[in-house]
């Protein structure tokens, strides 16, 4: 009769055990994407430093330690075209759009003849980054999307 009772007690503890081991698996699978989910926006959410205004339109920045000039996109016909119809180097490294408000922006590579590195940004947080080749390159025109609501896009010519 005690065995038959050990036994019972034997198997309840390894029903509880095995029960506490699959939420433990749970839990820490949940953590660990979470985690290694926040550890990415944490990559992407690197800070870009203004150092300084140049001129009426350029500005200096520090974005992963290469600081580039940068014009400054200032009205709609500006952010409609950005660097499209540049076919040679120009004195600045990129263009800075700043728009008033958050919102999900679309660029393309409609008549742009550089490739361009596109970073995304959430005030003077970077939360994302794209490349856009030359329409050259693509033969049609190629679309890209900001990965969430930004008010600032940069755009690098690359070398």
């Amino acid at each position: 009769m005690q065995l038959g009772i050990e036994n019972k007690k034997a198997e309840k503890f390894v029903k509880i055990s095995f029960k506490a081991f699959i939420l433990f698996l749970i839990i820490f699978s949940f953590l660990f994407v979470f985690l290694k989910n926040d550890v990415r926006e944490g990559e992407r959410n690197e800070k870009v430093k203004v150092l300084e205004k140049i001129g009426e339109r350029l500005w200096l920045f520090n974005i992963d330690n290469k600081v580039y000039v940068l014009k400054e996109a200032t009205n709609q016909k500006e952010w409609e075209e950005g660097l499209m119809f540049v076919r040679e180097p120009v004195d600045y490294d990129g263009m800075i759009f700043i728009f008033p408000e958050k919102a999900e922006r679309i660029f393309w590579n409609k008549n742009t003849y550089l490739d361009l590195e596109v970073y995304w940004l959430d005030d003077d947080k970077i939360l994302g980054k794209d490349s856009l080749e030359s329409i050259e390159k693509t033969k049609e025109v190629k679309f890209i999307r900001s990965p969430f609501p930004v008010n600032r896009v940069i755009e690098i010519i690359k070398k």
